[in-house]
């Protein structure tokens, strides 16, 4: 068993949003998914989609999506985007993945997963030069702070599923924006990260920027840029640390 990721699939499969206004990187990218993700993934595999993952506005837009998603092998543990404007309390979501019969997705948000030797953790995260300046009305020091709880307290799940084997395992950072990125940072995301001990961190959200470097290394921990278009719509294999070299 094996374990991927990929961030922003921006499925709209019942929806009209195109996306080539990033490039023609984009084009036919659907297909892409569905032609990578086939060959790369396995039954008994998991993928974790760190976020963007469908245009749709509501669950009834959303399930032809989700149909595409459950279709494809492995499981999935899917992260909220910003722009998963579909996404509503646990409560729901859960009651429409059993009311649609979804074997195969699970959601990442206030909790965290064990998949063999690797804790998932997760959580959106907030990307902004000024944390001060509210963005669309929201006020953004208030969202580092709850995003930062949230990442707290996914950490906390994870271990303490973990402690009921007593294995050891690596913890494994999901977010949706950057913490780092092309001189932007989020000291208290950062900050919780590395009180956390996280040394690998996977995020999306960046499109166009094929120049950025795959992997950033700050205080002792890699960020890794998995958006969709970046890793042309293949998901990318995470290995165990002493494999990842």
């Amino acid at each position: 068993m094996s374990l991927y990721v990929i961030a922003d699939l921006h499925l709209s499969k019942s929806t009209e949003k195109p996306m080539d206004v990033f490039g023609a990187r984009w084009d036919g990218y659907m297909d892409k998914i569905d032609k990578y993700w086939r060959e790369t993934v396995k039954d008994g595999d998991t993928v974790v989609v760190a976020g963007d993952i469908s245009w749709a506005m509501t669950t009834d837009e959303l399930k032809e999506d989700f149909d595409f998603i459950e279709s494809l092998p492995g499981e999935k543990i899917l992260l909220k985007g910003n722009h998963d404007y579909w996404w509503q309390t646990m409560k729901k979501l859960d009651a429409f993945v059993e009311e649609n019969g979804y074997k195969t997705i699970k959601f990442l948000h206030n909790n965290a997963f064990i998949v063999d030797d690797f804790i998932i953790c997760g959580s959106r995260g907030w990307y902004t030069d000024d944390k001060s300046t509210p963005i669309r009305g929201a006020d953004s020091t208030k969202i580092v702070a709850r995003e930062v709880e949230r990442i707290k307290h996914s950490v906390a799940c994870g271990r303490e599923l973990s402690d009921k084997d007593g294995k050891r395992r690596e913890t494994l950072m999901f977010l949706h924006f950057p913490a780092i990125f092309k001189g932007y940072m989020c000291d208290e995301i950062i900050m919780e990260l590395y009180k956390a001990g996280v040394e690998r961190c996977y995020y999306g959200h960046i499109h166009g920027n094929y120049e950025a470097p795959a992997v950033i290394n700050y205080a002792d921990m890699d960020f890794h840029l998995i958006s969709a278009d970046y890793i042309l719509f293949k998901p990318e294999l995470i290995l165990p640390k002493n494999d990842d070299k």
